[in-house]
């Protein structure tokens, strides 16, 4: 035996003899470390064995009772998991062809007479042993092959896998790239147009203020020009408020700091309100301005001003982009826990492919160079989020270009009856005058605001810096103080904090006059101590319901002075 045999398991040998001492010869012949024999005393013992075990060798006695060893031999040839097992007979008959044909015929691999020479037996069993060996190697061989092939199908497979979502996560990715890359062109692209537009927008209102002044030099005081000129200037001055209004409310908006104040209110107030607001714009370009509201109570919880100022940017698109002498309808369509609002025009119209962008800010039907409408195309996206603020909805209709366009605005109702509304009380102007004291550090700010204050019957003191207040305060002893924040020497805040120390501080009227009109700019008023925050350029009618208010308390003016 080699030292690699010796190294291998053991492989079975099955020895069959119905003779217990031919056994015992047989055992004693193949004797090695490397074989495991098996032994058996019949054809029936011999089965079993050869269907428990796997064996290199049958070394079979052809002489046995019941079942002899040719017929043992036919049945182990005929059953494939046997069929290739070598075959040595075992016989004592001598010079018998026929039975030794036979015994070939059988399958056997070779034909030994009794008594078996012992090294003849040994060399046979030890070389099918040894090809028994090489075969099983083989078989070991194979499989290990066939396991990396198999392996190496699957590594390919997962590797073709891979690729293959490699290649689709690039494809994907390339493509999101590209779609980013096209959004930020668009987004850049109308970035430099609105930019362009917002100049356009921001000139145009200066022009003629301009040319107003220009007027007013030249024909003095003049009646008509004066009246032409105001009415100009104060036209220009809504119109600028108004763009900046709508510029600072959609970026609150956007950034969710805009707080609605809901109550509990009638649609058909806030439509009016919108209505009312438009109305002028409407007539001056020949517009039929047609209202069809329903008659009942229509109950929504909104915030009155927020939602009415959606329905103005409705109203305002609309009449700018219809032609003069079209036609512009309002109308209230109810449904299942809800109600529908209709602004209908019959302006330019929107193209189908905008219909979905139209309420995008800066978004605009026109180029910024063909447009000769106005408008910085911010006023349906502020829409668009007030509306989604209130748990609404809206949208765009338009058959196309030409040919006019229909907004729907989706509001969910209120079970609730709207609160009775007080009647509008006429301020009466001919009590008490306040004694109004003015601090900014702009002239003209300061003297044209105390001339508007004067008109309406109040005593005015005009100073121009915070120090200048804070000392004019204990001699002038005013009911209201009206102070600039940027102030040099001293600002607004740190002049209200000195003013609420002196002697008659705490109830004097502090209000806040400033060009920032933020949340944090209210609250920190609020924190410094004034009573009211008003934005540049003042709203007169709020100005004047907060002076009304401090005449109104018990005394009037003099109490309101002095405690």
């Amino acid at each position: 035996m080699s030292e690699n045999a010796s190294a291998e398991p053991p492989v079975n040998i099955l020895i069959v003899d119905d003779e217990p001492r031919n056994l015992a010869v047989l055992e004693t012949v193949l004797d090695d470390p490397g074989y495991r024999l098996v032994r058996a005393t019949s054809g029936e013992e011999a089965l079993l064995a050869l269907m428990a075990d796997e064996f290199a060798v049958l070394v079979l006695d052809v002489r046995m009772p019941g079942m002899s060893g040719f017929e043992l031999a036919s049945m182990v040839k005929e059953r494939r998991k046997t069929a290739r097992i070598p075959i040595i007979f075992l016989t004592a008959y001598y010079n018998e062809d026929q039975h030794i044909l036979e015994g070939y015929g059988t399958g056997a691999v070779d034909y030994l007479h009794k008594p078996v020479n012992p090294a003849v037996l040994k060399s046979k069993v030890a070389v099918f042993a040894e090809l028994h060996r090489k075969g099983r190697m083989l078989e070991e061989a194979n499989r290990m092959l066939l396991g990396e092939i198999g392996e190496r199908r699957n590594a390919e497979a997962r590797l073709s896998d891979l690729n293959q979502t490699l290649d689709r996560r690039v494809t994907e990715r390339t493509a999101e790239l590209q779609a980013s890359e096209m959004r930020l062109l668009e987004a850049n692209r109308r970035k430099d147009e609105f930019l362009a537009t917002l100049a356009h927008e921001l000139r145009n209102p200066l022009a003629p203020v301009r040319n107003a002044i220009e007027v007013l030099k030249i024909k003095g005081a003049d009646p008509k020009s004066v009246t032409w000129a105001t009415t100009v200037v104060d036209r220009q001055v809504v119109a600028l408020s108004r763009l900046i209004d709508d510029l600072m409310d959609l970026s609150r908006v956007s950034q969710g700091r805009i707080e609605l104040k809901r109550e509990i209110v009638s649609l058909n107030d806030v439509l009016s309100d919108a209505i009312e607001s438009v109305r002028p714009l409407a007539a001056a370009a020949r517009h039929e301005l047609v209202t069809l509201l329903p008659d009942r109570t229509v109950a929504v919880d909104a915030d009155r001003t927020r939602l009415a100022q959606a329905f103005v940017n409705l109203l305002n698109n609309a009449v700018k982009y219809t032609d003069p002498g079209g036609r512009i309808e309002v109308a209230v369509l109810l449904e299942k826990g809800g109600v529908v609002v209709s602004v209908r025009d019959t302006g330019i119209g929107i193209p189908p492919d905008h219909l979905e962008r139209v309420f995008e800010m800066f978004s605009q039907v026109e180029s910024a160079l063909s447009r000769s409408r106005g408008g910085l195309g911010i006023g349906l996206a502020l829409t668009e989020r007030l509306v989604r603020m209130h748990g609404g909805s809206i949208k765009a209709q338009s058959e196309g270009l030409g040919r006019g366009s229909r907004f729907l605005v989706q509001l969910p109702l209120s079970q609730e009856v709207p609160h009775s509304e007080e009647a509008e009380q006429v301020l009466s102007r001919n009590g008490p005058a306040l004694r109004v004291l003015v601090a900014d550090d702009n002239r003209d700010a300061a003297e044209t605001f105390g001339a508007l204050l004067g008109m309406l019957g109040h005593e005015v003191r005009l100073v121009y810096d915070g120090e200048q207040a804070v000392n004019a305060c204990p001699q002038f002893d005013p009911d209201v103080v009206v102070l600039d924040i940027g102030m040099p020497k001293l600002n607004g805040y740190e002049a209200c904090k000195r003013i609420r120390q002196q002697p008659g501080g705490p109830v004097r009227t502090l209000i806040a006059l400033t060009g920032w009109g933020q949340e944090g700019d209210v609250a920190r008023s609020r924190e410094s101590g004034f009573d009211k925050h008003l934005v540049k350029p003042v709203d007169v009618p709020g100005l004047v319901a907060i002076l009304d208010g401090v005449m109104r308390r018990p005394g009037g003016a003099q109490d309101a002075r002095r405690g």
